[in-house]
């Protein structure tokens, strides 16, 4: 009788872990394409906020672009998980949380990096960061998904 609840728990827990752990893949391309997109936001924050025209529309092309490829990614993926969203398995919400703390030090360092030598500057270091962080997280997150499906198999 307890053998059999043990196993329940463990189907749930498998069932709950599946959108986490059967994660396809992102593209290669997927970590330098989003440093683009940070360091062109960085940019037209930093050479367009005085012409309102030409801010607004670099504003309303990059959220377009980031729009159109997250409704892409949940095409792909079906279930997508978003942080916030569902109960991730505890290694991959320690993950997140990592990975939010990363995003809020990268940004300080981008602001520090405008501030002290502007723009030009920031807009690349803003594609570094984002481009090497991203990269190492879907690395990250590929291991950390295996060890969660052999955890629950």
């Amino acid at each position: 009788m307890e053998s059999d609840a043990e196993e329940q728990l463990r189907i749930i827990e498998r069932a709950e872990a599946a959108p986490y752990v059967s994660y396809p893949a992102t593209p290669w391309w997927y970590p330098p394409v989003v440093g683009l997109w940070a360091a062109a936001l960085v940019g037209a924050f930093g050479w367009w906020r005085d012409n309102s025209a030409l801010f607004f529309t670099a504003l309303a092309v990059l959220i377009g672009l980031e729009v159109a490829f997250i409704t892409w990614m949940q095409r792909r993926h079906g279930a997508m998980p978003f942080p916030g969203r569902g109960r991730p398995p505890r290694e991959i919400g320690r993950l997140w949380k990592w990975y939010f703390v990363a995003v809020g030090v990268f940004v300080v360092i981008v602001a520090v990096v405008w501030w002290l030598v502007g723009v030009p500057a920031a807009a690349p270091t803003a594609f570094v960061l984002v481009t090497v962080g991203l990269w190492y997280y879907e690395r990250r997150y590929a291991v950390i998904a295996a060890q969660v499906r052999e955890r629950l198999a």
